[in-house]
């Protein structure tokens, strides 16, 4: 926590009305300092790189960039609280250590609870988390698009774009559109986020959008080749074509 005990903090949220409610909330906690407002994800990213504040309040869905995007493109993510009218996110939140989950509307009381869990992440103490891991057995949403850092660039790439994913040690290389984007996660990782009803893991080292599929040859005697409509070639192992058969 910065000097003096204040918490300097950021508000998130893409609508007017919850950034006046959330301001109205903190009012009467002294010890809170609102140092900035930001109204997308991108402007959130700008906010938390420049100011390094002690604790964000974070709207999910937002315009640009979702709230899970900007933690993504922040390298050392400040304490957070999700304030979201959705709550199939909440095991997403539970994983990027969220210190408390708010689903819109919520009560004053609920959000001075929240301040409470930030207060004592901030001091490192012990934070309940019974809200959050409860909300956690809930099926997590597919990603709609993956971020790349590319520099001071990001490329945004729809799900819906990506060919096929190959695995680099420990990036990720995705195919999309003709070009190669590459991302440090591990396989594993990724293929958790992506739907499990459109990629598929085919082998050890790719994951197919089935929708590129052309035809599927043998290869060899445990294995095949899938052709895709660019022309690419990938092997299929016998668990990944067992896999395609039960979705083709």
């Amino acid at each position: 926590m910065s000097i003096k005990n204040t918490i300097r903090t950021i508000i998130v949220d893409d609508e007017e009305p919850a950034r006046l409610i959330l301001r109205e909330f903190l009012s009467t906690h002294e010890e809170v300092k609102i140092i900035a407002e930001c109204a997308n994800g991108f402007e959130a990213v700008k906010a938390i790189t420049e100011s390094i504040p002690d604790l964000v309040i974070l709207d999910i869905q937002m315009p640009k960039l979702n709230g899970f995007e900007v933690l993504e493109l922040v390298d050392r993510p400040p304490a957070i609280i999700f304030a979201t009218a959705y709550n199939q996110y909440a095991i997403r939140a539970f994983e990027v250590h969220a210190v408390d989950y708010l689903l819109k509307p919520f009560s004053k009381e609920r959000f001075t609870e929240a301040l409470v869990h930030a207060k004592g992440h901030l001091k490192k103490e012990s934070i309940p988390v019974q809200d959050l891991a409860s909300a956690a057995r809930m099926k997590p949403s597919p990603v709609e698009r993956i971020l790349v850092k590319d520099g001071s660039k990001v490329h945004v790439i729809p799900v819906d774009k990506i060919d096929y994913i190959e695995a680099q040690d420990d990036y990720v290389a995705i195919k999309s559109d003709g070009k190669t984007h590459l991302k440090q996660e591990r396989m594993a990782e990724l293929e958790k986020e992506l739907d499990a009803s459109k990629f598929v893991r085919v082998h050890r080292s790719y994951i197919l959008n089935l929708e590129r599929i052309a035809r599927i040859e043998l290869y060899a005697k445990d294995s095949r080749m899938a052709i895709l409509k660019d022309g690419s070639k990938l092997l299929i192992s016998r668990a990944g074509y067992d896999k395609l058969k039960g979705l083709l």
